[in-house]
């Protein structure tokens, strides 16, 4: 189970060393059968909570520190996009629930509990401030009503978002210590602000910690939240912490969009999941640029946080958790040599590991259609996507696709 620190504070415990956090919800449950890849939603809490919380509770026990209420994508305006029927439920009642079950596997093994908002597809359909607020602050009801610890906000792609996010959260829950993180590239985010500049911005707007999640692997994440380090504290915000929780794929090919622009995305990223020890690589180098809340999203299973916990346990007072691989002892007592040969830290130090997949491509060609807020194609509504936009997208894509020949 997690360390226990003997401090209760979010930010007391960051001052301390690093604590790590969980990973991606909504596509481990994909996986399981949980959840619907095309919404991402977690109704899930709701529907099937035992599966939530059996989710958490393995989180736990590989050493997470903090556990986030399963609460993405669960704005309202999303809940009932595009004809979803989660929004059946509603946004209080799903919340609710999620926070119920974080509590309950959480508080006994002494981590703490996060409520977690995202981005919202009225911010890309209207760019309307007081719209976008509104839908949040309805999500920020019962975090404010139960008590969270701390508030993430994540995965935006445009920093300007993120900045309302955070300025509602400090509004509507003042002293709740905040979290926000983006999912840009180490250049900038989608609208051209550069990630560095990012950063400032929401510390600016009032966010304790600042970082970078998703749509990119640890090593492109760690790359832009290196430039959020140096431009925040070349800013003069030294009370600022860092937070870093990247995909558990490889994505050197990925372009602005990341992951959601390779063509494996969501079914077939497989060839493309991070090994423990490339996962424990980067714990390394987080915590050695100052990064302390560390932690994954989308394709992280637990056994990649036992990864983190595993390389950061001296910096976490010799906790060491469940089940931690201690680079393959246990291969020593395999029946066949050859695999006992391989309990050593050097031989998966040095793994290069192969796909299993003759002649397979090691990179792809991301789909750029160069679509963000505003533009048509990315307009949002209750209604269910109709066969004209269909057609109309498939038109676009056809047209880009002879432009790049």
């Amino acid at each position: 189970m997690p360390r226990s620190t003997g401090v209760r504070g979010f930010l007391e415990r960051l001052d301390r060393g690093p604590v790590i956090g969980d990973g991606g919800f909504v596509f481990a449950l994909e996986k399981r059968g949980y959840v619907q890849a095309g919404p991402w939603t977690p109704e899930a809490v709701i529907e099937h909570p035992e599966a939530v919380k059996q989710l958490h509770r393995e989180f736990l026990r590989a050493g997470s520190d903090i556990c986030q209420a399963f609460t993405f994508y669960a704005s309202e305006d999303k809940l009932k996009n595009r004809g979803h029927g989660a929004g059946n439920h509603g946004v209080y009642a799903i919340n609710k629930a999620a926070v119920e079950i974080v509590k309950e596997c959480t508080y006994p093994e002494g981590g703490l509990v996060a409520g977690g908002l995202s981005q919202t597809p009225t911010y890309i359909t209207t760019l309307n401030k007081d719209l976008v607020k509104a839908e949040v602050k309805k999500q920020l009801e019962v975090f404010k009503t139960e008590g969270v610890d701390l508030m993430i906000c994540e995965y935006y792609e445009h920093v300007e978002e993120a900045e309302w996010h955070v300025e509602a959260v400090k509004e509507f829950m003042p002293g709740v210590p905040v979290c926000v993180s983006l999912c840009i590239n180490e250049t900038s985010d989608v609208h051209g602000v550069p990630t560095g500049e990012c950063g400032v911005k929401l510390a600016r707007a009032g966010a304790d910690v600042v970082g970078i999640n998703c749509h990119f692997d640890p090593f492109r994440c760690l790359a832009a939240t290196k430039e959020m380090v140096a431009a925040v504290k070349k800013a003069g915000f030294d009370k600022v912490h860092f937070m870093i929780q990247p995909l558990g794929y490889m994505t050197p090919d990925a372009s602005v969009q990341g992951f959601i622009d390779l063509p494996e995305f969501p079914f077939a990223l497989e060839p493309r999941v991070c090994t423990r020890f490339e996962m424990m690589r980067y714990a390394r180098e987080a915590y050695d640029a100052g990064i302390r809340f560390i932690g994954g999203c989308c394709g992280f299973e637990p056994y990649h946080i036992r990864a983190l916990s595993e390389e950061l346990s001296k910096e976490r007072g010799g906790y060491m958790p469940v089940g931690a691989v201690n680079y393959g002892k246990f291969l020593e007592k395999h029946t066949k040599p050859w695999v006992r040969a391989r309990a050593s830290k050097e031989y998966w130090q040095t793994l290069k590991p192969g796909t299993g997949r003759p002649y397979s491509a090691s990179l792809s060609r991301s789909d750029q259609w160069g679509v963000t807020a505003g533009h048509e194609l990315v307009k949002q509504h209750e209604e269910e996507t109709t066969k004209e936009e269909l057609e109309s997208g498939l038109a676009f894509k056809k047209q880009i696709m002879k432009e790049a020949i």
